[in-house]
């Protein structure tokens, strides 16, 4: 894998994933997935972030399924970025036809999640994209009535605030020296 590249395999009683990511990727993709649905947000994430993604997925149920989905992608997104300097904040709105949603993110490694989705699946998936992302993620309905474009739109705006977020810089944003941890 060239550019900012990550691998993730993750295997549970429930669910066996394996992740592929590139960041300055095309926005390509191969996802296989029993779950439609999921596969296409997916796709779709790819697309919007301009990110490559190969996902292989198989699980027992829905659930854990999207929540392990969440959980890899995540992870292989934050192993991606690295440490060099990036844009790491952005927002973007996006409305598919009754649906608007704005998306704010800060790639700054400390994980929060405050999302606004009617679909509890998604929103599940959602908030463990966040924390094994580190991210910072904000979703907000700004309007809509159909789950399916709401949760869609979610992932388009999430898609095209990770690229903009990802877009190296010449210097850190940050005014902080970066934190260390030492063992006593």
């Amino acid at each position: 894998m060239k550019g900012r590249a990550s691998g993730i395999e993750r295997k549970t009683k429930e669910t066996e994933i394996s992740v592929k990511v590139n960041i300055d990727g095309n926005g390509k993709y191969d996802v296989k997935c029993d779950n439609t649905f999921l596969k296409h947000m997916v796709e779709t994430l790819s697309r919007y972030s301009s990110a490559d993604i190969k996902m292989d997925a198989v699980g027992n149920d829905d659930h854990h399924l999207v929540e392990d989905a969440g959980i890899t992608l995540g992870t292989a997104f934050k192993n991606a970025v690295g440490n060099g300097p990036i844009e790491r904040m952005a927002t973007k709105t996006v409305v598919m036809d009754d649906a608007m949603v704005t998306v704010s993110l800060d790639l700054v490694d400390r994980p929060y999640a405050e999302i606004d989705c009617p679909d509890a699946l998604y929103h599940h998936f959602f908030r463990s994209f966040a924390m094994s992302s580190g991210m910072t993620l904000h979703i907000l309905v700004i309007r809509g009535f159909d789950d399916h474009h709401i949760v869609e739109a979610s992932f388009k705006a999430l898609g095209k605030a990770m690229k903009e977020a990802f877009r190296k810089r010449d210097a850190e944003l940050s005014t902080k020296d970066k934190a260390s941890v030492k063992g006593v």
